[in-house]
């Protein structure tokens, strides 16, 4: 985590990483959701959206190639 000018730290990529999870499901709590908009890099939540993104398809097609049958 780097400083910030106000005295905060900057959060790292896996704190974006969690954050995104969380709120895939809509899982956040409100001071959390407060504190990532000062904490959190856009480019760290653009990269972790993307991420999850990726393995949420991949996910989905795993289910239905498991599911349909050949």
């Amino acid at each position: 985590m780097t400083e910030l000018k106000n005295g905060q730290r900057q959060a790292s990529f896996w704190y974006a990483m969690k954050a995104v999870f969380w709120s895939f499901f809509g899982l956040r709590r409100k001071s959390d959701f407060d504190t990532d908009g000062l904490k959190i890099n856009p480019v760290h939540i653009v990269v972790a959206g993307l991420i999850g993104v990726a393995c949420f398809i991949g996910l989905l097609v795993t289910v239905v190639k498991l599911v349909v049958p050949k």
